[in-house]
């Protein structure tokens, strides 16, 4: 549990260019034999890559500082340095790198890999964009290597003694966060049965046990309905205030951000369970209106106590438009329907999300074909020969 890390600060270099070579050909029988001296090697980059085994950044709370190889320097009979060596930082999906001193975002893996914008589509749209595997991003590209005197031979100087030294490497503090990435995500007030639904759901085993704020990290679980799988995402329990940093609501709803769907989960045997879902979803809002603005689903949990009895009916009543459910874990009731549900939701999610990639990239394409010198109809008019008359 120690071991979750949702953030960590980094030092990362790229590797420094080798320097020329200053070198003549001297063989027995080659009298002046001119200059020989190699390039130096190019100094390795600094990439950060996604590894889909990874979880958390509990690695980089370890290892904070992250150096490229430097590239060899050139050596005599036009050899050319050895390249650096990159240096791979693995982490963990749904990270985002920012400056550490200014806080900006300077690259996304979330929205770089499809997950901000939804489906295949819009990954894949990304990926081509850039030319290359959205999850590998080269932050830092090492120093290139300086000429050997061979490079400024001439006719006019024949025995040069200059070379140019590597390019220098460059060092940057950065701030890794995680931003979990799953399909649906639990949010309700402590000990609303979260941690119950995704235990039955999923092989996750979070703590459950009959007091509030038994979950104080996310989990992670994956759910197989039919041939499809989707991944649950369980946060601690948020309390009202959590926006302004009650609780342990405000460390832990930006992991929420991924999520395709949302499903609030009300507590029906809590004397406060009619206000529950207008406090969860008002404090979704303050912390982002994108956020509360998601698809969502309404569980009613704990329906197997006497308490609850009426209230089910009563909170679907009061909440006409919303797909409402009610289940019981520990009962085993309702939790077919449920499982139907989040099947539904998210691949509605998706198709939305292709259908808007599928749009993006017929307007970035036909604006290409307008940009490529084309002409329009309109355009077209303006080269006509003029009728007669109207010369002069």
């Amino acid at each position: 549990m120690i071991k979750f890390a949702d953030e960590a600060f980094i030092i990362v270099s790229s590797g420094k260019g080798g320097d020329g070579c200053v070198a003549f050909r001297r063989e027995k029988y080659v009298p002046l034999g001119g200059p020989n001296g190699g390039d130096g090697g190019r100094g390795g980059d600094v990439v950060f890559e996604v590894r889909r085994n990874l979880r958390t950044l509990a690695d980089l709370r370890y290892r904070q500082t992250f150096k490229a190889e430097t590239g060899q320097a050139g050596m005599g009979s036009n050899c050319h340095g050895k390249n650096g060596e990159d240096v791979v930082i693995p982490i963990p999906p749904g990270s985002i790198i920012k400056d550490a001193d200014t806080g900006e975002i300077l690259h996304d893996f979330g929205k770089a890999a499809g997950y901000a914008g939804g489906g295949k589509e819009a990954g894949a749209k990304v990926g081509s964009k850039r030319g290359g595997d959205p999850n590998r991003w080269v932050f830092l590209k090492g120093g290139n290597g300086g000429w050997g005197n061979t490079r400024f031979k001439s006719s006019v100087n024949q025995a040069p003694r200059q070379f140019q030294p590597g390019q220098p490497s460059e060092t940057r503090r950065v701030r890794v966060e995680l931003q979990l990435i799953a399909d649906i995500g639990f949010v309700g007030f402590p000990n609303a049965g979260k941690s119950s639904l995704l235990d039955f759901f999923t092989n996750a085993r979070p703590k459950i046990a009959p007091y509030p704020f038994t979950t104080k990290i996310p989990n992670l679980g994956i759910l197989t309905a039919g041939e499809r799988d989707i991944i649950l995402a369980d946060i601690p329990g948020i309390i009202e205030g959590a926006h302004e940093g009650a609780g342990l609501g405000i460390r832990f709803l930006k992991h929420i951000a991924r999520t395709k769907v949302l499903a609030y989960l009300v507590d029906l045997s809590d004397d406060n369970w009619e206000k529950a879902y207008g406090i969860l979803k008002d404090e979704l809002a303050s912390f982002s209106p994108e956020l509360a603005a998601k698809r969502h689903i309404l569980l009613g949990t704990k329906l197997d106590l006497p308490e609850t009895e009426g209230r089910f009916e009563a909170f679907k009543a009061a909440n006409p438009g919303e797909t409402v459910l009610g289940i019981s874990v520990y009962a085993r009731s309702g939790l077919d329907a449920v499982q139907k549900a989040f099947l539904d939701l998210v691949l509605t999610e998706e198709a939305e999300a292709e259908e808007q990639a599928k749009q993006a990239k017929a307007l970035f394409e036909g604006g290409e074909d307008s940009a490529g010198g084309e002409t329009s109809e309109l355009d077209s008019d303006l080269f006509e020969d003029p009728p007669e008359g109207d010369e002069g």
